[in-house]
């Protein structure tokens, strides 16, 4: 398995302009991880493949260092690696073409060979619109995926020619597709549209609105665990708490760590984009600092998530059968994870969360049930 092939899209990073080696210590993750910088590391044994890409004409904008993805990197270095048994690369970043089209192209192409090995790739984009490329490769796959994303805006807007904010169109119903499913999470209703808003419920997409979200962020980590495909963009976070951002609502520091831990726990999970980084509205640095936490904490899900027992072994597994709305059915919890499932009609378990399992207990039918049942 060579993935040598890949430095063709790829350019290598100049460590000491990232971070000077006297600055980093003895177990932070500058010092722990393989990087690409004069040779590329081995990734035969590597869980974790991190690549940057400043592609920033899907928002209209230049591209280049404008980006600053290394404002996260020196951030992230910094930090301390208590994940020894989770081998992580950072393969540097990914080269912007000549047209957007053939930046797309390198980020697919990276996406799909490190995906088709079994490898987790990790994106710092430049503009949201890079979703579009990292799904193409699963495409390039055949690969039916669920996905989740996470922004304050729905980006379904054709009459807007830039690309970051219509390019869920084209993802959602561009043909041949190949989304099973998809989830928003944390949409900001004053933002979107209602008729977008029905549109994502005729095709029986699942969006959680962010006053949802922040009362109740554990009724979509059952979204995320069916996931394939994270993608994030930073909109979703509060601009009075973190950056110069266009909403001065949004998810805060710790509950974005929380989504991005729940994707970690998600075996299944092998690609995740985090995009919208721009140095420009980042002056003090907190923003790159709360994204570097959001990875610590992504990698930190990887490995509380591999605790977890198989579905069939059910001594690991607290069983309860209940019968609502003259529905038989049997809820699961995990007892390394506490994380729950429920069975459906087809005799599959699907994630579910204790509201649902308190939901069904008082004969009620759970929401998440009849919006699985309605998509078959």
């Amino acid at each position: 398995m060579s993935f040598y092939n890949l430095t063709d899209f790829l350019d290598p990073l100049h460590v000491a302009s990232i971070s000077e080696d006297a600055d980093l210590k003895e177990g932070q993750i500058g010092r722990s991880i393989g990087i690409y910088e004069t040779e590329f590391p081995d990734l035969s044994e590597t869980d974790i493949v991190i690549a940057g890409c400043e592609e920033l004409r899907g928002d209209g904008n230049p591209s280049g260092d404008m980006a600053g993805i290394n404002n996260i990197r020196k951030e992230l270095y910094s930090l301390y690696y208590w994940h020894k048994e989770i081998k992580i690369a950072d393969i540097g970043n990914i080269r912007i073409g000549k047209s957007l089209s053939d930046t797309y192209a390198a980020i697919k192409t990276v996406s799909e060979e490190l995906i088709r090995n079994g490898k987790t790739f990790i994106l710092l984009g430049g503009s949201h619109d890079l979703s579009m490329a990292m799904y193409d490769a699963y495409r390039g796959m055949n690969k039916i995926i669920e996905v989740t994303g996470v922004d304050a805006y729905i980006d379904l807007s054709i009459d807007n020619p830039v690309k970051s904010r219509n390019f869920l169109m084209e993802m959602l119903t561009g043909e041949p597709n190949f989304i099973r499913h998809y989830n928003h999470i944390g949409f900001q209703s004053y933002y979107v549209h209602p008729h977008m808003l029905e549109t994502m419920d005729k095709l029986r997409f699942d969006c959680y609105r962010l006053g949802k979200v922040k009362e109740h962020i554990e009724e979509v980590e059952p979204a995320i665990r069916s996931s394939d495909f994270l993608s994030f963009d930073i909109a979703a976070l509060g601009s009075a708490t973190f950056w110069e951002g266009s909403s001065p609502n949004g998810l805060n520091g710790e509950e974005a760590c929380t989504l991005m831990r729940y994707a970690g726990m998600n075996a299944q999970m092998k690609s995740v984009g985090i995009y919208g980084y721009n140095k420009k509205t980042d002056p003090k640095a907190n923003l790159a600092k709360q994204i570097s936490q959001m990875l610590w904490y992504y990698i930190d899900g990887v490995q509380y998530g591999r605790t977890e027992a198989a579905l069939d072994n059910k001594d690991m597994f607290i069983e309860c059968h209940i019968a609502f709305a003259a529905i038989e059915t049997t809820f699961i919890q995990s007892r390394k994870t506490g994380r729950w499932w429920m069975k459906m009609p087809d005799g599959k378990y699907v994630p579910c969360s204790y509201n649902d399992f308190t939901q069904a207990g008082n004969n009620e039918i759970p929401e998440r049930w009849l919006r699985l049942l309605e998509r078959g």
